[in-house]
C-alpha cells in the first residue's frame, strides 16, 4: 500500500503557483510504490512560491512542461459514490493519456496518478482522495495509453459529513528523467511535469439504510395495519448511522403472487428518521418503504415485510 504525503502541484505553463495538496509518494505507471515520499516534498521545497516558466527560478531551475494530456476520464463509471461508516470503498477510475513521441509512460522514472479532490481547484483543494496504488496503463497506440486504477476510501479515517458533495478529478504526470529526487542538488530543469484539472466530477454520498415492520400479523381483513420503519444514513462525523429527517418516503405494497409493487401513500420521516403510517388490511402481501434519494443520500428501499390477511 502506498503512503500519503502532503506535497504540491507544480504550475504548468505558468498557469498557477504551487499550492499544498495531498498526493501520494511517486509510483510506477504500472501500479505500486517506487519513489520515496520525500521526492515530491523536495519538489515542493525547490519550487514553493514560484510560478513555473514565468517566475524567478530557484537554484536548480524549474520543471519543463511535458507533452501530455488527459482524456475520457470516468470515475465510478459515471455514477455517484456511496460510502458507509466502516470498511473501504474502492472506486474504479479509467482515463486516457495522449502524449508526445518522446514521453515514455512505462519508464521506470515516470510517475502518474489520477486523484479526487474537493475544493476550488487542484491547486487549492480542501481535501484529496487517492488510490492505494498508481493506475496501470497500456498502449492503445503510438502516443495514446488507456489507464485504469482505483480511488480507495476509508470512510472512518478520511471522511466528514461535509465531504458529501461534488468532487473533481485531476491527473498529473512527472518524468524524473533519471534525476534522483532525494539528492541535495536536484537539477529540476531536467524534470518534466504536467497536470489536468477538473477532468470529471462525481457526487460522494452517505450510504443509507431503511427498515420496515408491518403489524399485527396475521391480521383480519378490514382491520388496520401499522407500518413503521426508519430512514438512516452514514454519519462520518460519529462513525454511526443516524436518522434522516423530513424526507418523503413511499409506502409500497406487493400482492402475494405478484412481482410488482405499487405506491400506497407517501409519508415524511420524523426528526429521528422514523416512519409510521396505517393502512387497511385487504389481501396477503408485502409492504416496503422506498426513498428516491437526494444530493447526499442515494436511493434506498427496505425489504418487503409480509402480512397474512385472514
Amino acid at each position: 500500500m502506498r503512503t500519503r504525503a502532503t506535497v504540491v502541484t507544480v504550475a504548468v505553463a505558468g498557469a498557477v503557483a504551487l499550492s499544498a495538496v495531498v498526493v501520494p509518494a511517486a509510483q510506477a505507471a504500472g501500479g505500486g510504490s517506487r519513489h520515496p515520499v520525500g521526492a515530491l516534498e523536495a519538489l515542493h521545497t525547490a519550487l514553493a512560491g514560484k510560478s513555473a516558466f514565468t517566475g524567478a527560478s530557484p537554484a536548480g531551475g524549474v520543471p519543463y512542461p511535458l507533452d501530455v494530456t488527459f482524456g475520457s476520464v470516468k470515475v465510478n463509471k459515471g455514477r455517484p459514490i456511496a460510502a458507509g461508516t466502516g470498511g473501504r470503498v474502492s472506486v474504479p477510475v479509467t482515463f486516457t493519456i495522449t502524449h508526445g513521441a518522446g514521453v515514455d509512460l512505462g519508464a521506470e522514472d515516470v510517475q502518474l496518478d489520477l486523484v479526487l479532490y474537493r475544493g476550488a481547484s487542484f491547486a487549492h483543494p480542501v481535501k484529496t482522495l487517492i488510490g492505494d496504488y498508481a493506475p496501470g496503463c497500456t498502449a492503445a497506440g503510438a502516443t495514446v495509453a488507456s489507464c485504469a486504477g482505483t480511488i480507495d476510501i476509508a470512510p472512518s479515517e478520511q471522511l466528514d459529513n461535509v465531504d458529501a458533495s461534488v468532487w473533481k478529478a485531476a491527473g498529473y504526470v512527472i518524468d524524473w528523467n533519471d534525476v534522483d529526487p532525494r539528492a541535495d542538488d536536484v537539477d529540476w530543469s531536467r524534470v518534466g511535469y504536467t497536470e489536468g484539472d477538473a477532468l470529471a466530477s462525481v457526487q460522494l454520498q452517505r450510504s443509507p439504510r431503511m427498515t420496515v415492520d408491518a403489524a399485527p400479523e396475521p391480521v383480519k381483513k378490514g382491520k388496520k395495519i401499522t407500518v413503521t420503519g426508519k430512514l438512516a444514513r452514514a454519519n462520518w462525523d460519529t462513525g454511526l448511522y443516524g436518522g434522516v429527517a423530513a424526507q418523503p418516503v413511499k409506502l409500497e405494497f406487493r400482492k402475494k403472487g405478484s412481482s410488482a409493487y405499487s405506491t400506497v401513500k407517501t409519508v415524511k420521516s420524523s426528526a429521528g428518521g422514523g416512519l409510521k403510517t396505517t393502512v387497511t388490511a385487504s389481501v396477503d402481501g408485502y409492504y416496503r418503504f422506498t426513498f428516491a434519494g437526494n444530493a447526499t443520500v442515494p436511493a434506498v428501499g427496505s425489504a418487503g415485510d409480509f402480512v397474512d390477511v385472514r
